[in-house]
């Protein structure tokens, strides 16, 4: 795979289609404008389902390749899986995470953007077990003793979590609580990146536009954003805010993703 020249390579890792656009799209358009390379992992919904389609429109929209999926099923859906494949949040650990390790390995990201530990606003299990597995995955990805038979070990140089300051939360807050979900936010001082994905507006939109059997659902959140103002639509979608998890500090920029 071409290694990337102007900017860090990228690998976001998300429970369910859309989850990519929705928290990491901005990200994901900047870094593939850059002639970075760029991959997601979906951790649910199969490629037998009716999302898997919408999922590679998305990908291909934000320049971040074919689908990667894991293959489990939705906590709380049952036609993610078609095949009667497990839920994600009953599949043995060991297994889940060694199948990430898999796609890590192949991709050699610089940078991994994957769920906070709340669970993104609304605390899915789905995003809980996915950044628990995440977690694990990078870890293991560069030990070579662990998932031997996974592909040659590969160290990414750090781990985003995409999250939400509780004083950024904004009109996504409203916007939520106006269909009884829950809103869980991060301390402020968790939230070491923020990026102004602005100019990657219109692709990200797009993106989240191509999860169509979303939008058409008036509870879920592209289903909101599809019914607000262009404005208030923009002051939700233009920024993306990251927890910087590393053993080392957090240097340079605070405003763009630094490997």
């Amino acid at each position: 795979m071409t290694r990337p020249t102007a900017a860090p390579s990228l690998l976001g890792v998300f429970a369910h289609p859309d989850d990519e656009s929705l928290l990491a799209g901005g990200v994901l358009a900047q870094h593939a404008a850059a002639g970075a390379c760029t991959a997601v992992v979906t951790a649910t919904w199969t490629a037998d389902s009716h999302r898997a389609p919408e999922l590679a429109e998305a990908l291909k929209v934000l320049g971040a390749g074919a689908p990667r999926l894991l293959g489990y099923a939705d906590a709380r859906n049952p036609a993610s899986a078609p095949g009667g494949a497990v839920r994600l949040v009953d599949a043995p650990l060991d297994e889940a995470v060694g199948r990430l390790v898999g796609h890590i390995r192949e991709v050699r990201p610089d940078i991994v953007v994957g769920h906070d530990a709340l669970g993104q606003l609304t605390g899915h299990p789905d995003h809980r077990r996915a950044h628990q597995i995440t977690l694990l995955a990078v870890a293991a990805a560069g030990l070579p003793h662990l998932y031997p038979d996974a592909g040659e070990p590969w160290q990414p140089a750090v781990l985003y979590a995409a999250t939400h300051a509780e004083s950024g939360v904004g009109p996504l807050g409203p916007l939520l609580q106006s269909v009884g979900k829950s809103v869980l936010a991060a301390p402020d001082a968790y939230v070491t990146t923020t990026v102004d994905v602005a100019p990657w507006a219109a692709v990200k939109w797009a993106a989240i536009l191509a999860h169509r059997s979303e939008v058409a659902r008036p509870r879920s959140l592209p289903g909101l954003l599809a019914r607000l103002p262009e404005a208030e639509r923009d002051e939700i979608n233009c920024t993306e805010s990251f927890t910087r998890l590393s053993l080392g500090p957090a240097p340079g920029d605070p405003h763009r993703l630094i490997a």
